[in-house]
């Protein structure tokens, strides 16, 4: 059995390791402007190991309890562009085709936010999706949050299809 930061009912949370690098390329990103290569997945993979070494959270890499199988991420991360509630700390989720609609989502983020509040001490969380991308906002609708505003992404000027993004809150 994997060692686990901590689990919910299915899934457990992990630090990353090097082998994650392969199962993560494939994952789906469909409302990114694209999927990352091996070399972005790896320098991606390394981002989240040194910001978990610092902060003790970061998008983590999340298994199936029952079989350890690697199905993507979940977790909380910091956020820096240039925005009105930047810095900030991001919940956000990626998770293998055959992971979806099965409620891994909602539950792996419910137990991030539980996690980044009472064992962190994490008081607000916001998260971000293009507009076009309903099955995460319905996500952040049933793990509690409250929708704040529509927003133009900075960093997605180049993309008009995914540039317009939701915004929601947990917290105070």
């Amino acid at each position: 059995m994997a060692d686990y930061l901590f689990t919910s009912e299915r899934l457990g949370f992990r630090t990353w390791q090097e082998k994650d690098i392969e199962q993560l390329a494939p994952v789906v990103m469909e409302f990114f402007p694209s999927l990352l290569n091996k070399l972005e997945t790896a320098a991606f993979v390394k981002r989240m190991q040194s910001q978990f070494q610092r902060t003790g959270f970061c998008y983590f890499a999340v298994d199936i309890l029952q079989n350890q199988e690697f199905i993507g991420f979940i977790g909380i991360s910091e956020k820096d562009f240039a925005a009105d509630f930047t810095p900030s700390i991001d919940i956000g989720w990626r998770l293998k085709t055959a992971a979806w609609k099965q409620g891994y989502a909602t539950e792996g983020a419910s137990r991030c936010i539980k996690y980044a509040f009472q064992t962190l001490g994490i008081t607000s969380i916001y998260a971000i999706a293009p507009v076009v991308n309903l099955p995460s906002e319905k996500v952040m609708i049933k793990i509690g949050m409250y929708r704040l505003k529509t927003f133009q992404h900075p960093l997605l000027n180049e993309y008009p299809h995914l540039q317009e993004c939701v915004l929601y809150h947990i917290g105070e």
